[in-house]
């Protein structure tokens, strides 16, 4: 795929980004430049290959999904301008 001037202007439009004519010849080089290199990698064999979520093998650190209260629900409402027992109370929005 290439890019031509009038492509330049419109990615540069929608992008928004103020080009001048003399710049457009410099940026049509550079984005077939970028398509090539997507090209080559497009030729890239990953037969085989699974996907991956970074370069270096990782393990995230995981916990487990309990349902806590946080252990300090007096210390949460502590600055609360109104509560009650554990809960913030909020004005009536709706009638």
């Amino acid at each position: 795929m290439s890019v031509d001037a009038d492509t330049v202007r419109r990615v540069a439009h929608l992008a928004r980004i103020a080009v001048v004519e003399d710049e457009v010849a410099a940026l049509q080089g550079e984005l077939n430049a970028i398509l090539a290199f997507f090209a080559r990698l497009g030729e890239v064999n990953v037969e085989g290959i699974g996907p991956m979520t970074s370069v270096t093998p990782m393990a995230l650190k995981t916990r487990r999904d309990e349902v806590t209260d946080g252990g300090v629900p007096d210390a949460i409402v502590q600055n609360a301008p109104a509560r009650e027992d554990h809960f913030f109370l909020v004005p009536k929005v709706v009638e």
